[in-house]
């Protein structure tokens, strides 16, 4: 939760880190979830190499933390599409708009 109010405003994120990890970790083919402190999670992905890196679609794959390091050893980089209107931003901007 640090990391991202760090990175993204004292107002983020909406759901605390343990909601958001018992959600990610319901879904079936996801392996672990782990927590961090860091900004970034590369000492994290150095430490567990992972098979596959998955970040959203909205990033440039070789600017994922962690692209280098999970190419030199094999692993892949999947980017998943974003489903329009879902993201934390635009649910707030909703909120914001409709004084709700």
């Amino acid at each position: 939760d640090e990391s991202i109010k760090r990175l993204k405003g004292k107002n983020r994120p909406i759901n605390d880190q343990y909601s958001r990890q018992i959600l990610l970790a319901a879904i079936g083919f996801v392996s672990a979830v782990i927590i961090f402190e860091e900004d970034t999670p590369l000492s994290l992905i150095q430490s567990i190499k992972p098979d596959i890196l998955v970040k959203g679609a909205d990033y440039i794959p070789e600017n994922i933390v962690g692209y280098d390091f999970v190419k030199s050893y094999g692993g892949k980089i999947e980017s998943v599409d974003l489903l329009d209107g879902y993201s934390t931003s635009n649910i707030l901007n909703k909120i914001l708009e409709n004084n709700i």
